[in-house]
């Protein structure tokens, strides 16, 4: 498993980072979550991402039991706020981060977080306010560093230039992969030039780059496209982009992994990427993607995915 650091952070990650969207504490029971955890950990992974709204704190609560034993400097952990946790309770206000960063911990069964993220931005308070208590939860040792989730490029300048150096953000988790370029404009510029680490999250775009999505077919039983919810990935499940995507088969035989470890393969190689998110609901799953940290793949094969995908790509 390769190691990188995080930002100028000084917190090194694993290139495979652990999330927990839809699955523990919430879409998969504790016994098959808790054999992701220690497959994860088998694998080399040393990092794990959660938020208080996955779950409603299921998933927060799921890690403090799971993680409790464990040697706290043996993994990073990450949480974020934002979302509402009640009618009252969301957003990024001091009462709120004072409140949720305290709620987050004691879910989580720890004294702090490596990394405490701001789940979206939040129009609604004053970014003034949010930095400074976000300052405050760094000086009173609840977290070691702070990140942000899909801000626009001007909400993260502004953040910067608000900052003081010893709290500044050193972490971004946008949504990247083959198919969802966005960042690669600004975001990941700007985030490059002021000691900014992408961890990113569906590098699979829900699991379309892993093939088992076929144009013309019925989706198959059981998968996240089929669920109720699975509007968020409707766009790239248009039968142009599955066709697309089916080319990338024979370059993953050529480079003698699946589809999936190429995908994530690809964005692990791209210019300010730190880590990538992927789920699992077993531990097979996860032993699969975690590999594809450790694949070295000739960079003119990677160059020739994402030109097979560069006319139906989002960006």
């Amino acid at each position: 498993m390769q190691y990188r650091e995080l930002g100028d952070s000084g917190i090194r990650v694993s290139a495979i980072c652990l999330g927990s969207w839809l699955t523990y504490g919430a879409g998969v029971d504790d016994s098959a979550g808790q054999a992701c955890i220690d497959a994860a950990f088998d694998a080399g992974i040393n990092f794990i991402d959660t938020a208080n709204v996955y779950g409603i704190g299921a998933a927060e609560e799921f890690l403090g039991r799971a993680l409790e034993g464990r040697p706290r400097d043996s993994y990073i952990l990450a949480t974020k706020l934002f979302f509402p946790m009640s009618k009252t309770d969301r957003g990024l206000s001091a009462p709120q981060v004072a409140r949720q960063i305290d709620a987050s911990l004691a879910r989580l069964r720890t004294d702090y977080v490596d990394l405490y993220q701001c789940h979206r931005y939040d129009p609604d308070t004053p970014l003034e306010e949010t930095m400074a208590a976000l300052s405050t939860v760094v000086r009173s040792g609840k977290a070691r560093a702070i990140g942000f989730s899909e801000w626009a490029p001007d909400q993260i300048e502004a953040a910067l230039a608000l900052a003081p150096p010893h709290v500044k953000f050193v972490s971004s988790q946008p949504q990247y992969s083959l198919l969802y370029r966005r960042i690669e404009k600004k975001v990941v510029p700007i985030s490059i030039a002021s000691g900014i680490g992408q961890i990113v999250w569906s590098p699979l775009a829900q699991g379309v780059l892993s093939g088992k999505y076929r144009p013309g077919a019925a989706l198959p039983e059981g998968s996240r496209a089929a669920s109720d919810d699975a509007h968020f990935m409707r766009q790239f499940l248009a039968d142009p982009v599955l066709e697309a995507v089916q080319k990338l088969a024979p370059l993953a035989e050529r480079a003698g992994c699946t589809m999936a470890q190429l995908a994530i393969a690809w964005v692990l190689a791209q210019p300010g990427i730190t880590s990538a998110i992927v789920g699992a609901s077993r531990p097979d799953q996860l032993r699969e993607t975690a590999a594809a940290a450790d694949l070295a793949i000739d960079p003119a094969l990677l160059a020739e995915a994402a030109t097979i995908l560069e006319g139906v790509r989002i960006t």
